[in-house]
């Protein structure tokens, strides 16, 4: 197979969050495909004066594949270059299919995802000792669907922390489903809007006013909703408690 096509995931938006091995990547790159209204161009900097940069934010998919694929065909270096990281609504399965097919070999460099620049904005863990130990990383249907038994009021109902994506323009929307749910309109909400970028900014509140404290402030995209005690936690972790016993350490014995 000719390549590989480095699918690299770029950070969330600190051009710091990079991986070494993805700044390396770039660094050695001849070609590098971005998406250029998502990936924070300082990023590009990592790259060579003579890398070939090119935005597929102008491209179809059909575009990129040729692209990659000639660039490969001429033993040249490819990276595709991701926000956040490739897994979480990266649209990536498509295109290693398509270039696969063209006897393209693929390789993937995870990288920061919101969901974790998030949680350092909002200085949270998703799962909590004694809470949720389940999160939960869901979107709303909005121009392209999502499958039918994928509801975010059966989600809700489980009481596991919730991490909204790409549905910011629908935070009313998501508020009442999550109430239909099961949870407490006084459940603990929050908002972080382009996290990791300079311009970030976020706001805590509860279920029941989430769209209202959105819309607000004018947050209508780029921002994930997080739902969930995470926000508000109470518990101790067992592992560190001092009667804990494991294989690393032996604990106190309880009074």
């Amino acid at each position: 197979m000719k390549g590989p096509v480095w699918i690299v995931g770029a950070g969330p938006g600190d051009p710091e969050l990079i991986t070494l091995k993805g700044a390396r990547l770039l660094m050695e790159a001849d070609l590098v495909l971005y998406a250029g209204s998502l990936v924070n161009p300082q990023v590009l900097e990592h790259c060579r004066d003579t890398c070939e940069k090119v935005d597929s934010s102008r491209l179809s998919l059909e575009d990129q594949v040729e692209l990659m694929a000639d660039r490969c065909g001429r033993g040249l270096k490819v990276v595709r270059l991701h926000t956040g990281d490739p897994s979480l609504y990266g649209a990536i399965g498509e295109q290693i299919r398509a270039l696969e097919a063209r006897g393209v070999e693929c390789r993937i460099v995870p990288g920061v995802s919101s969901l974790q620049g998030a949680a350092s904005a909002l200085k949270i863990e998703y799962t909590v000792p004694g809470g949720p130990q389940t999160l939960v990383c869901t979107r709303l249907p909005g121009r392209t669907p999502v499958p039918g038994g994928e509801d975010l009021r059966v989600y809700a109902s489980t009481g596991a922390t919730l991490a909204i994506f790409l549905s910011s323009e629908m935070a009313q929307r998501a508020s009442e489903l999550c109430i239909e749910g099961g949870l407490d309109p006084r459940t603990p909400a929050a908002w972080v809007y382009r996290a990791t970028w300079p311009d970030q900014r976020m706001g805590r509140t509860t279920l029941d006013r989430l769209g209202e404290h959105m819309a607000s402030r004018g947050i209508t995209r780029h921002a994930l909703m997080v739902v969930g005690q995470c926000l508000d936690p109470q518990g101790r972790s067992l592992l560190y408690h001092p009667s804990f016993h494991h294989m690393y350490r032996k604990g106190a014995p309880e009074d």
